[in-house]
């Protein structure tokens, strides 16, 4: 069951895109629902993330990036977990949204960035390693991100095709910060492929294909309505055992998230 927020139907802005995204889903049998009382559309931050055990932790959800706007920090516990058919689940006093956790298809490997360093500075780094291998069961992959990205999340930077390999974003600079990524995760053991992406001014997630969807028998590939796109889709269909389904969310990704951001699979 995927879970999506009801803000997605009730904002204008976001209305054309969540329309072709949820005629995709209906197209394809997905079955998803809609939760109430979240205070934004980026679902995958402030829910719980699962472990291999099929364990669920919840971490704290007070991002830097919202200190300013407290309006927008949904609580999970109170608002959410009453609405939610399960759920047991282990609590956390450190602060990490779910989009900074890529884990891979065994979720034996999970990656993050270190942008969790800043977001929890009382807590002496060796120790919040520790815990994070403790709590989400993974060995965890720390990797840079860019200092003027407003959240830092891995979901925008890398996720896994097999226990070996990750797509990354595709960069013309030789010493950027896709090189220092590829370069940690060679240390370790896997290999990087570049995937299409293209950059715009500002916090919009417009030509981030990677921050994709996906389902057991699909990949819900972000479109944009770009000249990229055909070679996204085309690339993805080479590299993915899976269907490929584009969906042009354009509306959404301008306000810094896809399709991964925008969603919760329980």
């Amino acid at each position: 069951m995927y879970y999506f927020s009801l803000h997605l139907t009730e904002n204008k802005a976001y209305k054309e895109a969540a329309s072709r995204l949820f005629h995709a889903l209906d197209e394809r049998h997905i079955e998803y629902r809609f939760l109430k009382s979240t205070h934004d559309i980026w679902m995958r931050d402030f829910m719980p993330v699962k472990t291999r055990s099929g364990n669920y932790i919840s971490f704290r959800y007070t991002p830097s990036y919202l200190r300013d706007f407290p309006n927008l920090r949904t609580d999970f516990q109170r608002e959410i977990a009453p609405q939610l058919p399960l759920l047991h689940f282990t609590d956390s006093n450190i602060n990490l949204d779910g989009g900074n956790i890529v884990f891979s298809p065994s979720k034996e490997t999970a990656v993050i960035s270190d942008r969790i360093f800043s977001e929890n500075p009382n807590l002496p780094q060796n120790m919040l390693l520790s815990e994070l291998e403790k709590l989400l069961e993974a060995r965890i992959l720390m990797i840079p991100s860019l200092r003027h990205d407003l959240t830092g999340h891995a979901d925008g930077m890398v996720r896994f095709l097999d226990e070996q390999t990750v797509l990354g974003n595709r960069s013309p600079y030789r010493f950027g910060l896709e090189t220092r990524i590829r370069s940690v995760l060679k240390k370790n053991g896997i290999e990087t492929i570049d995937f299409p992406y293209f950059d715009l001014p500002g916090e919009s997630a417009v030509g981030c294909y990677l921050n994709f969807l996906e389902t057991e028998h699909c990949v819900f590939l972000p479109v944009f309505g770009a000249d990229a796109d055909e070679e996204a889709v085309t690339m993805a269909e080479k590299l993915f055992s899976k269907t490929i389904v584009p969906v042009n969310i354009r509306e959404i990704a301008a306000d810094g998230g896809c399709l991964n951001c925008i969603s919760w699979e329980l």
